[in-house]
């Protein structure tokens, strides 16, 4: 059976509210919606809902309600508003769940045609039919009640509904993801992409994240990220292959060897179509050399004396340079690796510099198949490494070094699967995360 059923919007309360308003925007390719809503209210309370802000008589009902010792029906034209419920409204005292499924919401020559559902186990269960007499498309829903508040905690998921032959995906291989346009398969390890059929493609490949260098050295470059729009893709075996992340040491309360280099990450592939260069190796602690060049830069070390450790170079079309170490005592001021977004940050007398931000231009691919970092309802990935001590990696899965605010850090890796390049420390070397490979089409 194909899985028809995918998860759109949700939203929770998190202070008590009257209404709650789901905006459809950016939502295509379903026939239905269906909207569970399930929660508590201040008193006992009908639920009313509205679309398109419409709040004129142009809703009409038939309902249908049992207590468990009797059952009631009842009719009501030119209402402003649809019910969720007739007997069985929610209460204060217990958990209520109510459904709304809303068909053929986006045609625009019928009436809208709304059917609920709700239940409470001392009220009593409803099933209803509503009639919106409007032939738009629906663009918003809004759930609310009058007299009282949703209580904290109560939830609205937001559900489409695709046609059948929408509901399966051309290919196998990968964890395999939608949203509303799309099927995702996501590589977090080597694997074969085989579609059923011929396919035009867009490819996502992040390459394996730069190891930091040792002492207060320079962090790792993120690595390398690469797009491909519309490949042509017959149904045939596509080898995936995703790039490692530099090893990293930790040297518990020993320091490093100063003049330690991190690695470079790993290329990823994918078959010949595609490819993206591992991250740069971070420069180590006077170690007298610049960091090294990568899909995206490591950063350059710090030195108590001598010239300044420049930055790795980054691969063009891929990522951004690292940052410069510091120079003077005491040298805390590794430079932060380069991220797919951003250059990394020059040290300083104080604190290293920040790894390079990623990129957050695939950031519905990242949510769609889970991988990334998320902020403020971005999702970024190809993060480059702090350097030194006391700074933070950058957004995309980049390691942080030492203890920014006061907080300590036990983990300075790169994120796996996000090519996130390590974080420097005195007595550890922050390894590279991993790559991954998103290959998208449409539905």
């Amino acid at each position: 059976m194909p899985n028809t059923y995918v998860a759109l919007r949700t939203e929770t309360v998190a202070t008590a509210t009257t209404s709650v308003t789901l905006s459809l925007s950016g939502i295509s390719g379903y026939t239905d919606l269906v909207l569970v809503a399930s929660g508590r209210t201040s008193a006992d309370l009908d639920i009313n809902g509205r679309v398109n802000s419409d709040s004129g008589n142009n809703y009409s009902r038939t309902a249908l309600s049992g207590t468990g010792s009797a059952a009631v029906s009842a009719r009501s034209s030119n209402l402003p508003y649809f019910r969720y419920n007739y007997d069985g409204y929610w209460t204060s005292g217990a958990v209520s769940t109510s459904i709304a499924h809303f068909m053929n919401y986006s045609n625009t020559t019928t009436n809208k045609t709304i059917l609920t559902r709700s239940n409470n186990a001392s009220t009593g269960v409803d099933t209803q039919v509503s009639l919106w007499r409007n032939t738009a498309a629906i663009t918003s829903i809004e759930i609310y009640v009058t007299g009282g508040t949703f209580q904290v905690g109560s939830t609205f998921n937001l559900y489409g509904i695709a046609n059948a032959d929408q509901g399966a995906a051309k290919a196998t291989g990968g964890i395999i993801t939608e949203d509303s346009q799309y099927w995702y398969h996501t590589f977090g390890a080597s694997g074969a992409f085989i579609p059923k059929q011929s396919l035009t493609c867009d490819v996502l490949v992040v390459a394996g994240g730069g190891g930091a260098g040792s002492g207060q050295g320079g962090g790792g470059g993120a690595g390398g990220l690469r797009a491909f729009t519309s490949q042509s893709l017959s149904a045939i075996s596509y080898n995936c292959t995703v790039g490692g992340g530099a090893s990293g040491i930790n040297n518990g309360t020993a320091p490093i060897s100063p003049g330690a280099t991190g690695g470079n990450g790993t290329d990823s592939t994918f078959q010949t179509l595609a490819s993206a260069t591992g991250g740069g190796g971070g420069s180590g602690y006077v170690s007298g050399s610049s960091g090294s060049s990568g899909g995206s830069g490591g950063g350059g070390g710090g030195r108590d004396t001598g010239s300044p450790q420049a930055g790795g170079a980054p691969t063009i079309g891929q990522g951004f340079s690292g940052g410069t170490g510091f120079v003077g005592a005491p040298s805390y001021g590794g430079g932060g690796g380069g991220g797919a977004g951003a250059a990394g940050s020059n040290g300083n007398s104080s604190a290293g510099g920040a790894g390079g931000i990623g990129s957050s231009a695939y950031s519905s691919w990242l949510q769609a198949a889970g991988v990334g970092e998320l902020s403020n309802g971005i999702y970024y990935i190809a993060g480059g490494g702090a350097g030194g001590l006391d700074a933070f990696g950058g957004l995309g899965g980049g390691g942080d070094s030492g203890q920014p605010a006061g907080t300590p850090i036990t983990v300075i890796n790169g994120s796996a699967n996000t090519g996130g390049g390590g974080g420097s420390f005195y007595t550890n070397r922050g390894a590279g995360g991993s790559g991954v490979i998103i290959i998208r089409y449409a539905k």
